[in-house]
């Protein structure tokens, strides 16, 4: 299948990237390395240097038979800050990107939704049946996309599929997070075991939770990219699917950092902060409807394999 990767030079993008054309797809990246790495789109995958807004002329000239989209602004607290510039990317972009698939006669889209179209859960695990009410205009810009995509399922025949997930950890395919500016725990804390910062920074030990530390739910890239293998052929035309990633338990901050000082055999000092405004105890999603629907289910549940496979890339 000719298959148009959007953000394929991101950390989830290219190991997704990778799977497809470890399963023989034909495979084109669009990507306008604003955040990606043109080294990390796999060697056998074409890259288009364009961003969404000007996709058109490259499924013109792909006509591929469907789409993988990840392209998007993800930093929560950046999307509170300059809002237009998710509304613009996000949602305007996807706008152009689902225009341009119209024109190519291209009608089959895998999104990456994002559990925060949630906001604070009423119950965990959060079904998908859960009230969206997104607390942030990062949450509330993917599920701008989301109806989008069901409008254009009803109007248009897509055949479409959003997979909402949390916290996306570990690394393969030789590939794993590499951002310019890291936000995400388990890098945080591996760059403290690796004496790049000097402590990790927890927000709030007060939490009604075993240890006093938020828990959350952490999904391993490569389950990740099983499940969008497996979604990309699931829905009929005129048919828009949700479903919800996760490892179905989640794991606490003090969790995470236990993990990180097992797996390095480095001590990884902690300053205690203040509770971020929002952040709720417990976040994990319930990935029942996709185990029954299409058998997908995680096969890296164990954190301290999810760290140590973050961990071994780094040393290489």
């Amino acid at each position: 299948m000719r298959v148009l990767v959007t953000g394929g030079a991101g950390y989830i993008g290219s190991v997704v990237t990778a799977a497809l054309l470890a399963g023989g797809h034909e495979v084109t990246v669009l990507d306008d390395l604003s955040t990606g790495h043109e080294d990390a789109v796999p060697d056998g995958a074409t890259l288009a240097s364009v961003p969404l807004q000007e996709s058109a002329p490259v499924l013109a000239d792909v006509r591929p038979e469907a789409v993988l989209h990840f392209a998007a602004k993800s930093l929560v607290g950046a999307s509170q800050q300059q809002p237009h510039e998710y509304w613009d990317t996000n949602v305007g972009g996807t706008l152009a990107l689902l225009e341009a698939m119209r024109a190519a006669d291209c009608r089959r889209i895998v999104f990456s939704s994002t559990a925060a179209t949630y906001g604070e859960p009423e119950a965990v695990p959060i079904p998908e049946s859960a009230p969206t009410r997104p607390t942030n205009t990062y949450g509330a810009s993917k599920l701008a996309v989301d109806h989008m995509l069901t409008s254009y399922a009803v109007a248009y025949d897509f055949a479409a599929v959003s997979l909402r997930y949390f916290n996306v950890a570990g690394a393969a395919f030789g590939l794993g997070e590499r951002h310019t500016t890291e936000t995400h725990l388990i890098p945080l804390a591996l760059q403290v075991a690796a004496g790049e910062r000097k402590s990790l920074t927890v927000y709030g030990q007060d939490y009604p939770t075993p240890d006093g530390t938020c828990i959350r739910d952490y999904i391993h890239v490569g389950d990740l990219a099983d499940a969008h293998l497996l979604a990309l052929p699931a829905p009929e035309p005129g048919e828009h699917r949700i479903y919800n990633l996760g490892n179905g338990t989640g794991f606490s901050v003090q969790e995470v950092v236990d993990a990180v000082r097992e797996v390095t055999g480095h001590p990884v000092p902690v300053v205690v902060g203040e509770r971020r405004a929002g952040d709720p105890a417990q976040l994990v999603a319930s990935s029942d409807r996709i185990r029954a629907d299409l058998g997908w289910a995680p096969r890296h549940t164990d954190l301290t394999g999810i760290v140590r496979d973050a961990w071994e890339l780094r040393a290489r």
